[in-house]
C-alpha cells in the first residue's frame, strides 16, 4: 500500500480510504467480515484466518460464535495487527430485515471493542458486500456515516480508522460516501 487514496480529519481521528490487502496493514486491529460461527470462511474471513495462522482458529473455537450485527475480539497472531475484531454482518435480503441497522451495529460494536482495548487504529473491510451481497454503495454509506458519527460523538482514543477496500470499485463507493458527508 502506497498510502491512502483519501483521508479526512474528524477531530483527533483521521479517516482513510485505501485499496490494499487488509491482512498486510500495520494497525492495532483489523476487522474480519466473519460469519456467525467465527470459524473461517471465504473472502476476507478466509484471508485473515490464513494470514493469522492456526492459532486464530483455535481461539475462535473458544468464543461460541457471534450473532449478526455484533463482534468479538481475538489476538492477531501472525498478522501485523495485534488484534482481529470479528464482525458478523447481515446477509442482504432486499433491505426489509433490518440489514442497514445490523450493518451499522457491526461498525459501532467494533469501535467499542477497539476502545475497550485502548486501541488507536483500526481497519475495516467492506463488511457484507461479498458473498452476503449487501449493495456496496449502500454498505459504504452506512460504514462511513456510522464511523464518522461515532468518532465525532465519542472518539474513544482512536486516531486512525481505515476503510480498506480490496478493489478500486469499493474505494470509489467509500469516496462517494465521504463526499456525501462533506469530508472531501
Amino acid at each position: 500500500m502506497s498510502g491512502p487514496l483519501l483521508s479526512a480529519e474528524l477531530g483527533k481521528t483521521r479517516l482513510e480510504i485505501c485499496v490494499a490487502d487488509i491482512t498486510t496493514l500495520a494497525v492495532d486491529a483489523v476487522v474480519n467480515a466473519a460469519n456467525t460461527s467465527l470459524l473461517g470462511g471465504g473472502g476476507v474471513d478466509g484471508a485473515i484466518h490464513r494470514a493469522a495462522g492456526p492459532e486464530l482458529l483455535a481461539e475462535c473455537r473458544t468464543l461460541d460464535g457471534c450473532p449478526t450485527g455484533s463482534a468479538k475480539i481475538t489476538r492477531g497472531y501472525a498478522l501485523k495487527a495485534r488484534h482481529v475484531i470479528h464482525a458478523v454482518g447481515p446477509v442482504w435480503r432486499g433491505g426489509s430485515r433490518d440489514e442497514d441497522a445490523l450493518l451499522a451495529s457491526c461498525y459501532r460494536v467494533s469501535l467499542a471493542l477497539a476502545a475497550a482495548q485502548d486501541l488507536r487504529s483500526i481497519a475495516f473491510p467492506a463488511i457484507s458486500t461479498g458473498i452476503y451481497a449487501f449493495p456496496p454503495d449502500r454498505a459504504a454509506r452506512i460504514a462511513v456515516e456510522t464511523v464518522a458519527s461515532e468518532v465525532t460523538a465519542a472518539p474513544r482514543g482512536l486516531t486512525r480508522v481505515v476503510f480498506c477496500c480490496f478493489a478500486q470499485a469499493a474505494a470509489d463507493h467509500h469516496w462517494d460516501a465521504f463526499a456525501a458527508l462533506g469530508l472531501v
